[in-house]
């Protein structure tokens, strides 16, 4: 399937058109704004899948950390969110996750967060579901209430162990001592060069080894049993709506794209148009926190 090929892309921006990519895609057409008829649409959906990316999170106040205005100190992402910028300086990499767990540690859900969790809800209720399919890798919609969430690029509130490769939960505040007051952003900020062993390690008593984020980084793939079951929504889903993301970064821009091939309703919720609006059947710009709670709202066709 096309999913489980892409699979082997790593993370990050593609300058190739989908139709490279994959197989056939959804013709380009004129996207329709009209609100009535997206809740008729909805009003009679089964299976929604709803596709997030950070503009929802940028509205409860977690940064990007893409494009104009997304630098931490002197770097973007993109030079400390790999591998190897990870191998050769540990302590800078986890003082930027350190910065950003905190940050997100502080913040909370906010109305397009809470409308899906309530949407999900009320389905679960008529026997109808709402799955999320997140690029973020905050905890806001297991915050906000829901169940049903597949996080495609990680968790900034987990770890993985890089010797034994065991994954946890971790929402410490430091994640460490030795991080405590560390990760300011501001450009004139001195590293804190903190020595390896004093960063965060393994607590089986076995291992002890070093600790990493468990969020995909740029040049790494995508885990495949979570894009299995990405792959398994997107092919039963009968509405898929795309929420705060610019479909830029594949594999990821590719799954709404690919439902809308199937002939299935794609709204894109987002500030501005993509490079897959006049693929889809709605578009709704705007801030999603004002757009989606009425897009989600209880239909006068619904039995509660």
């Amino acid at each position: 399937m096309i999913l489980r090929r892409l699979a082997k892309l790593a993370l990050g921006p593609r300058l190739s058109s989908p139709a490279t990519l994959g197989g056939p895609m959804a013709k380009l057409t004129r996207a329709s704004s009209d609100m009535s008829e997206f809740r008729e649409v909805f009003s009679k959906a089964k299976h929604v899948v709803i596709i997030t990316g950070a503009g929802v999170s940028a509205e409860s106040g977690v940064p990007t950390f893409r494009g104009t205005g997304g630098q931490w100190r002197k770097w973007q992402s993109q030079d400390l969110a790999t591998p190897e910028s990870f191998s050769r300086n540990p302590s800078l990499v986890w003082e930027f996750y350190h910065y950003r767990r905190e940050l997100v540690l502080s913040k909370g859900p906010n109305t397009a967060h809470f409308a899906i969790a309530q949407c999900e809800a009320r389905f679960r209720k008529q026997g109808r579901s709402v799955v999320v399919i997140t690029q973020n890798i905050d905890d806001l919609h297991r915050q906000a209430g829901s169940k049903h969430v597949l996080k495609i690029h990680g968790s900034l509130l987990e770890t993985r162990c890089v010797s034994c490769g065991h994954v946890t939960v971790n929402q410490h505040s430091p994640i460490c001592a030795a991080l405590k007051e560390t990760g300011s952003p501001e450009p004139d900020t001195c590293d804190a060069k903190i020595p390896v062993e004093d960063l965060p390690r393994c607590e089986k008593s076995d291992c002890r080894g070093l600790l990493r984020p468990n969020v995909v980084w740029f040049g790494e793939t995508l885990d495949s049993h979570v894009l299995t079951k990405v792959e398994k929504e997107l092919d039963t889903c009968d509405l898929c709506m795309v929420v705060g993301t610019s479909s830029v970064v594949y594999p990821a821009a590719m799954f709404a794209p690919q439902v809308a091939s199937r002939g299935i309703p794609v709204a894109e919720f987002n500030m501005t148009k993509t490079p897959n609006t006049d693929r889809f059947m709605f578009h709704f710009p705007g801030p999603c926190g004002t757009t989606l709670p009425l897009a989600l709202a209880c239909h006068e066709s619904e039995i509660i």
